[in-house]
C-alpha cells in the first residue's frame, strides 16, 4: 500500500510510523508494531480480547508460510473491508491494536 495513503487512513487515529520489513509495511505508534501492510491488506494486532471482533466480520489471521511448508498463524488480523471507509472506527479498531501492543513484551 502507498506509505501516503496509511498516514492518511490513520489521520483519525494518531502519528503512525511506517517502517519497510519482510516486503511489507510495519505500522508503529511510538515504538510499538500495532500492525502492518501488505500489497492489498492491512492486518492490526490482536489478543484473545479482541479477535472476537474480527473472526465475527469473517477475518482472517496472517498465516506465514517457511520454505519448508510449515504455516505459523500470526496475532494480526486482516481489518474489515469497511474500515477503509470509516476512518473514525478503523482509528478505534487501530487504538484496541496499540493497547494489545503495549500489553506485548518487546523483543531486544
Amino acid at each position: 500500500m502507498d506509505p501516503a495513503y496509511l498516514l492518511d487512513l490513520f489521520a483519525q487515529f494518531g502519528p503512525v510510523r511506517i517502517r519497510r520489513m519482510f516486503g511489507m509495511q510495519g505500522l508503529f505508534a511510538g515504538d510499538r508494531m500495532i500492525g502492518f501492510a501488505g500489497e492489498d491488506a492491512l492486518y492490526l494486532k490482536t489478543d484473545a480480547a479482541t479477535r472476537g471482533a474480527y473472526e465475527a466480520e469473517g477475518c482472517q489471521p496472517f498465516v506465514y508460510r517457511k520454505s519448508a511448508g510449515d504455516e505459523i498463524v500470526m496475532s494480526y488480523y486482516r481489518i474489515p473491508d469497511r474500515l477503509y471507509d470509516e476512518p473514525e472506527e478503523l482509528a478505534i479498531w487501530a487504538r484496541k491494536a496499540e493497547a494489545v501492543a503495549s500489553q506485548t513484551p518487546q523483543r531486544k
